[in-house]
């Protein structure tokens, strides 16, 4: 059963953007970027399930994640739409394009391939336990807190784009931990779905990154056969690492396929 996701709507009749945050992001994450994309464009971006504002439910499943997003845009009356999906996202979007072709005018996807991975994020998870445990009243205390686990600074700040302040002037997690650490090796695997997306297709990966290797190449062509594929000089987080760089990459494929 598909949930209502909470959503930013920037408005317009044309075929919107759809944007879809990764692991552990937000629509917020994206805010800047929005701001630029919506001179040219309707945006729409999402917070997945457990994530940012929307509902703590159990399954992280890429099937059930597109069946949520399928239901944003039945419910926004949005018939077809391009979407961009960073990392776990791109998954939910690969998965959507499979799954309902129809819907999808044109598909971008952001450092990630259609592909099994390994685990990498247990420093990550312990970190944001640590956060819960130590119920940090300031923001030093809770990047103290990550720090025991986590070095990058970059990371552990967008770690902490995932607490908010409660009652008691306590710094929560607003993201579902539980149900994302027991469906995390269902989010290690393929997109939902069989076949091939066969639309305009855009994958940006990053030069410094290990997601979207030559070597995966082949099966991402597998999937995605008209997929054009551009490096970008950064790592995993390619769109925060190179902000004007991606969204030119974003706004010159859009003016190609949406004339």
């Amino acid at each position: 059963m598909p949930i209502e996701l909470h959503h930013i709507d920037t408005g317009g009749d044309e075929t919107p953007l759809v944007v879809v945050h990764g692991l552990l992001g937000s629509a917020d994450n994206w805010r800047s970027h929005l701001k630029q994309w919506q001179r040219r464009h309707r945006v729409i971006a999402v917070d997945l399930r457990n994530h940012g504002r929307s509902p703590h439910v159990a399954g992280m499943g890429y099937e059930a994640m597109a069946e949520d997003l399928l239901a944003l845009m039945d419910r926004l009356g949005v018939e077809r739409a391009h979407l961009l999906g960073h990392s776990m996202g791109g998954k939910v979007a690969m998965s959507l394009a499979r799954l309902a072709p129809s819907r999808v005018a044109s598909l971008i996807v952001a450092d990630i391939a259609p592909i099994a991975y390994g685990h990498d994020h247990d420093s990550v998870f312990a970190a944001l336990r640590r956060v819960e445990a130590g119920e940090p009243t300031n923001r030093r205390e809770a990047d103290a807190l990550l720090a025991e686990h986590v070095d990058e600074s970059a990371v552990r700040l967008f770690l902490a784009t995932n607490l908010e302040r409660d009652d008691q002037g306590i710094l929560r997690l607003r993201i579902g931990l539980d149900a994302i650490q027991d469906d995390y090796e269902t989010l290690m695997r393929e997109p939902a779905g069989t076949g091939v997306f066969d639309g305009p297709t855009l994958v940006l990966r990053g030069a410094h990154s290990h997601y979207v290797t030559d070597d995966m190449l082949p099966a991402l062509r597998d999937v995605l056969p008209q997929a054009e594929i551009e490096t970008l000089q950064a790592g995993h987080w390619l769109h925060a690492e190179q902000p004007k760089a991606f969204q030119e990459s974003v706004n010159a494929f859009l003016e190609r396929v949406a004339g």
